[in-house]
């Protein structure tokens, strides 16, 4: 398949609006799931460690398959996997609603869901890349809001749902509301080349030669044993003489040799076949090996080390307040009539404001991406530290805002890393760090929901939080600071394929 130059414009916009839609869609309920949590406790009578997994495997699922999700996107197509993983999306969320226990919603919410917004993803950042490359930025930015503007409406849709159907039936209705993901999957038009050679004309070209006089050697000899059969048979009804023997030696002795032609051809081809799986098993090895040598000299970078650990803690510590906020707010005996809106949704457009906000800020030349990456990280973790202190719908409010903003910063993650590693390496060393936050999606709420069980109060389990988020923050400043760079420059030389943070940022 041959591709065209990036448009950046025409039918790309289409892309774009069908792709904020798209994740608007598949991530609203997911990333708006603790109102749904506070049902589930409820109707399951679980303990709150156990009944987080559901929305942190349906947040976390998609990161740790990735690799898959790309894999299933470069072999089908944005399309069809757009298409198929609506499906999955709107089959889950009205599975859920017949759940009989906590453990059914661990497959159909969590996982089947959970897989389905990270196949949605992948295929919404590839085919926007496809179409825009001047652009890509902008377009990604927009498509991207997609996720927190979904977080923001999905929040107050589903308590209202839930007011007038019942858990049951608020889940039907955002079931059947992703259906609609299959409209936007269908406009997701593949960019190919207009003047491409007919597929037929090029598979018969590239076939090669020695296949052709294989199998005309093969009918050759299948013609010559049914004329041979042939012939002997009717020679055997017209005489029953017995000078048709002479004949008849003679055919056994054709085929005989024809048969010994056939078997050497065969066996000729069986070594060909080996061989040419030997060699291609010792190309996949070779890959293997190239792979693992690349991220141990990905791990040799201070920075990008520091950066693992960073974005594991963060997730660890920095998700559960969108997942269990709205807990910690009925914890602390806030009266529901003081609501003017959900604290989801106040996280969740706050998010979309950070992710606009600090991705302009990456933009000036002034700024370092990375000691503005770690000031969200500090700022978040100081955050995390007082929502024990909160004790009103208006400093939970206030401080939901603060920490959506600071959430903001996915959108100068992906700057990081390749400020870190360098543009070549920047796929490789992403998807590692991907699977990692996917890591710390799913475990940091099941953390947070054990420890109120195990005290009775969520006051623990945020300052445990706030010290991952800050741990992390200051394992990454000491990485970056310049000093390092000295020491490393006087002890000895980086491996030629590694990218310190002062080489990378000034290329």
């Amino acid at each position: 398949m041959v591709f065209r130059k990036p448009p950046d414009g025409g039918w790309g916009w289409v892309i774009v609006v069908v792709s904020f839609f798209t994740q608007f869609l598949c991530y609203g309920s997911p990333l708006a799931v603790g109102v749904l949590y506070l049902e589930w406790l409820d109707v399951f009578g679980e303990g709150k460690g156990k009944t987080a997994w559901v929305g942190s495997l349906a947040n976390g699922i998609g990161l740790l398959a990735s690799p898959v999700c790309s894999i299933c996107v470069s072999s089908f197509g944005a399309r069809p996997v757009a298409i198929f993983s609506g499906f999955m999306v709107a089959g889950g969320l009205m599975m859920s609603s017949f759940a009989p226990n906590i453990y059914f919603l661990y497959i159909s919410y969590g996982i089947v869901v959970g897989l389905g917004c990270g196949l949605l993803y992948t295929a919404t950042v590839t085919i926007t890349c496809h179409y825009f490359d001047k652009h890509r930025g902008l377009a990604l930015g927009l498509i991207s809001t997609g996720s927190s503007v979904g977080l923001f409406i999905y929040a107050a849709l589903q308590r209202e749902l839930i007011d007038l159907y019942g858990l049951d039936g608020c889940l039907l209705i955002v079931g059947a509301l992703s259906l609609n993901i299959l409209a936007c999957g269908s406009l997701m038009r593949p960019l190919e080349s207009s003047d491409s050679p007919p597929p037929e004309k090029t598979c018969v070209d590239k076939v090669p030669e020695q296949y052709f006089v294989y199998h005309e050697k093969e009918k050759t000899v299948e013609e010559n044993i049914s004329i041979l059969e042939k012939g002997y048979v009717d020679e055997k009804c017209a005489n029953n003489a017995p000078d048709y023997k002479p004949d008849s030696i003679l055919n056994k002795n054709v085929l005989s040799s024809i048969n010994v032609n056939e078997k050497d051809m065969y066996k000729k081809k069986v070594v060909e076949q080996t061989n040419f799986c030997k060699q291609l098993a010792k190309r996949k090895w070779q890959l293997y090996l190239n792979y693992w040598e690349e991220t141990m000299v990905l791990f040799k970078n201070k920075v990008f080390s520091a950066l693992f650990v960073a974005i594991l803690l963060f997730d660890i510590g920095g998700f559960p307040p969108s997942l269990l906020m709205e807990d910690v707010a009925r914890s602390a005996n806030i009266n529901e009539d003081d609501y003017h809106m959900p604290l989801i949704s106040i996280i969740g457009i706050m998010t979309a404001v950070g992710k606009l906000t600090l991705g302009i800020l990456a933009d000036f030349k002034w700024v370092n991406t990375l000691y503005l990456y770690v000031t969200t990280l500090l700022m978040t973790g100081v955050a995390l530290f007082a929502i024990p202190f909160a004790k009103s719908y208006l400093t939970l409010a206030m401080l939901s805002g603060v920490l959506g903003f600071l959430t903001g910063n996915w959108s100068i993650f992906p700057y990081v890393t390749t400020k870190t590693v360098g543009i070549e390496k920047l796929t490789h060393a992403y998807g590692i760090l991907m699977f990692f936050a996917g890591l710390g999606n799913s475990l940091g709420p099941p953390i947070v929901g054990w420890f109120y069980d195990w005290t009775q109060e969520y006051d623990t389990a945020f300052y445990f939080s706030g010290f991952c988020v800050l741990l992390g923050g200051f394992l990454l400043l000491l990485a970056a600071l310049p000093c390092w760079n000295a020491c490393t420059n006087q002890s000895s030389k980086l491996p030629p394929n590694t990218y310190s943070y002062k080489v990378a940022s000034s290329a």
